[in-house]
C-alpha cells in the first residue's frame, strides 16, 4: 500500500480531490443528459413516427468513439472538462431516451383516459402521471449511463490530464508505478458500484408499490396459505 494514494504533484490535486472531480465529470452530464432526454423522448411518444429515426441516429452516435469525438471538440472547447463532458451528456441522452419512452408508453390506456376525464392537460398528465409511473425504466436508464459514464471519464486523460481518476492511468506508465493504475481502477469502480447503489435506494423510495426481493416473492405464497377467515382479517 506504500505509495498507493500518494498522488504526483503534476495532478496539482489530492486524492479526493480527483473523487471529487471524477463524480463532477461523471454525473453532470448525466444530469444534462436526462433534462435533454425527457423533451426528446415525449415528443417520440406523442408522434410515434419520430421514434424510429430519432433511435437511428442516437445508436449510430453512440458507436462512435469518444475519443473521436473528444479530438473534434477540442477545436471549439479545448483541453478542457467541457471537451470531456458534452460527449458524456449526448451519450447519457441516447441511453436515457429509449428508456424513458419504453416506460412512458408502458402506462395503461385506461391511466390515461383517467387522468384526462379528470381535467389533465398533456403536460400535467406527462409530469404527474406518466413519469411517476416510468420511474422503474427511467432509473434502469440511469444506472446504464451513470456507470458508463463513470467509466468513460477516465478516457479524458488522453487530452490534457482531463480524466480525473483516469489521470493515474497515465502517470502509472510515466513513472513506473503500476499502483496508481491499480488505484485508478479500483477507485473508479467502487465510485460506480456506490453511484447504483444510491439509484436503487431512489428507485426503492420513489416505487414503494413495486416488491423487495425475497419477502415481495413469499407474500402471495403467505397468503394463500391462510385460511379463508384470516385472510380476509389480514386485508
Amino acid at each position: 500500500m506504500n505509495g498507493f494514494f500518494d498522488i504526483p504533484s503534476d495532478l496539482d490535486n489530492t486524492y479526493f480531490g480527483l473523487i471529487g472531480l471524477h463524480l463532477r465529470e461523471a454525473l453532470l452530464p448525466v444530469l444534462a443528459g436526462l433534462l435533454a432526454a425527457l423533451p426528446v423522448a415525449q415528443l417520440c411518444v406523442r408522434f410515434r413516427w419520430l421514434y424510429p429515426p430519432v433511435l437511428g441516429v442516437t445508436t449510430v452516435f453512440y458507436a462512435i468513439p469518444s475519443l473521436a469525438v473528444f479530438v473534434v471538440l477540442i477545436d471549439y472547447t479545448g483541453q478542457t472538462e467541457l471537451t470531456v463532458m458534452i460527449p458524456l451528456a449526448v451519450y447519457s441522452m441516447v441511453v436515457l431516451v429509449p428508456a424513458i419512452v419504453d416506460g412512458v408508453r408502458s402506462v395503461p390506456e385506461e391511466t390515461l383516459a383517467a387522468s384526462t376525464a379528470m381535467g389533465f392537460g398533456p403536460v400535467r398528465r406527462y409530469l404527474q402521471v406518466q413519469l411517476p409511473i416510468a420511474v422503474p425504466a427511467i432509473l434502469a436508464g440511469l444506472r446504464v449511463a451513470v456507470s458508463a459514464s463513470i467509466s468513460l471519464v477516465s478516457v479524458g486523460a488522453l487530452i490534457g490530464n482531463q480524466g480525473a481518476l483516469g489521470n493515474l492511468l497515465a502517470d502509472a506508465q510515466k513513472y513506473g508505478r503500476p499502483e496508481l493504475a491499480v488505484n485508478s481502477v479500483l477507485t473508479t469502480a467502487v465510485l460506480a458500484i456506490l453511484c447504483d447503489a444510491v439509484l436503487v435506494l431512489l428507485r426503492n423510495l420513489l416505487t414503494p408499490w413495486m416488491p423487495r426481493g425475497r419477502s415481495g416473492g413469499r407474500r402471495p405464497e403467505k397468503a394463500a396459505a391462510l385460511p379463508e377467515s384470516q385472510e380476509a382479517g389480514a386485508r
